[in-house]
């Protein structure tokens, strides 16, 4: 009988080494295909096969999956947006190719551009920010005039935060409407600004699972102007009407979108208008979110999407009830990484389930104000939300590193 293989298009920092256990476990032997594996570290050292391929060509990708089922048995196909969201569209047209599991191509390609999602949502009378859409400078300045600052300027496709600003002056619109729309930012081909209300309040992202919402996390950002997470908390502390009215908008946008299909996230804020749908994302949560789920309800999502994946049962129960928080260690500064200490020390703090660098020392930090800023987390579990916070807290209070700033030409 052939081997049955799980095929992971591109990869993922924080997500791709648990796919690749979780695979594994369920007697999968992952493959990835990617444009450039030497991207992801983790696939050398888990001894990961990989394929360098076009992963933007799907007939490359045909022609690669149908020559791996002249050797194995395929039980399914799945992937990771890397730098572009796009990359579930592809899977999904791979699945459907293959007649296996998967989403729906064209669901997951009008909710990763943002105007589009934007207008489904406002269509189905999802509570969205207002917004406007400009292809130049001009037009920008008359989206502002026309919602008022403070506004958030991002890109009309892409992920990760990357590009996306508050801007609370003029200058400061202008200054990144001049960014967006000039050659240093990668960005798709002709440049779009989506340029947004700024809707203030607690910001949440619900977990979903097809049509079925594993919970609701609190999440937190560092100082603007960008939004780089800071801290995640799972589950949110909620009354029952705020945990039941999130979970419906957010169940709502799903259908909106056509998103009925494996694991999305929908990230909301809590407004003085109640809950408002910030983004709708057609995937699982980066790390270290669904670990936090596991953490405080023994639901593996990574496992539990693969099951979907292959066709097999999936179990979505809640074991038990604990709460799980993160804290991602974010630089204020950007220069050479000279030392990280206490790590060891954190980890020893009793109730913290991981201390995980992503840089080592001697190496440059430059911030880009998007979720590449973090240099590493730090997770702590218990049975209670304020004892979880003052373990996280404690272990946080021990991690001291250093940074150089980049010598200068005049230094």
């Amino acid at each position: 009988m052939a081997r049955r293989v799980l095929i992971l298009i591109e990869g993922s920092r924080t997500n791709g080494p648990p796919y690749v256990e979780a695979a594994r476990r369920l007697g999968l032997n992952p493959i990835t295909l990617s444009a450039d594996p030497n991207r992801y570290d983790y696939l050398a050292a888990e001894k990961v096969e990989t394929i360098s391929v076009d992963t933007d060509n799907l007939e490359a990708l045909i022609h690669e999956c149908s020559r791996l089922r002249e050797t194995y048995g395929i039980a399914g196909i799945t992937g990771f947006s890397g730098s572009d969201e796009s990359v579930y569209a592809m899977v999904g047209k791979l699945c459907r190719y293959f007649d296996l599991p998967g989403p729906n191509p064209a669901s997951v390609e009008r909710c990763c551009d943002k105007l589009t999602q934007r207008q489904l949502l406002a269509r189905a009378g999802i509570p969205i920010p207002a917004y406007r859409v400009a292809a130049n400078a001009k037009e920008v300045e008359s989206a502002v005039a026309e919602i008022g600052l403070p506004v958030i300027l991002k890109p009309a496709a892409g992920s990760g935060s990357s590009g996306v600003r508050l801007c609370w002056t003029v200058d400061e619109v202008e200054d990144h409407a001049a960014y967006l729309l000039g050659e240093t930012h990668i960005r798709q081909s002709p440049p779009a600004i989506l340029v947004e209300e700024f809707a203030q309040g607690p910001h949440y992202a619900a977990h979903a699972m097809g049509n079925t919402i594993v919970g609701i996390e609190l999440a937190d950002f560092h100082r603007p102007p960008h939004f780089v997470f800071r801290q995640s908390t799972f589950p949110a502390q909620l009354t029952d009407d705020e945990h039941e009215r999130i979970a419906e908008v957010a169940l709502r946008s799903l259908q909106a979108l056509g998103l009925d299909w494996g694991p999305t996230n929908v990230e909301i804020r809590w407004t003085k208008r109640g809950p408002v749908v910030i983004e709708v994302n057609p995937r699982l949560a980066g790390a270290p979110d669904s670990q936090l789920v596991q953490l405080a309800h023994g639901v593996d999502l990574i496992t539990e999407h693969i099951k979907l994946v292959i066709g097999e049962e999936w179990d979505l129960r809640k074991r038990f009830s604990y709460t799980a928080a993160a804290r991602l260690l974010n630089p204020n500064s950007d220069g050479t990484l000279d030392w990280i200490r206490g790590v060891a020390r954190a980890a020893a703090v009793p109730g913290v389930v991981e201390v995980k660098l992503y840089v080592e020392s001697n190496t440059p930090v430059v911030r880009r104000g998007d979720y590449r800023d973090s240099i590493g987390h730090v997770i702590a579990a218990s049975s209670t939300h304020s004892q979880t916070e003052a373990i996280l807290q404690r272990a946080v209070d021990l991690i001291h590193w250093s940074i150089t700033p980049f010598q200068t030409r005049d230094g």
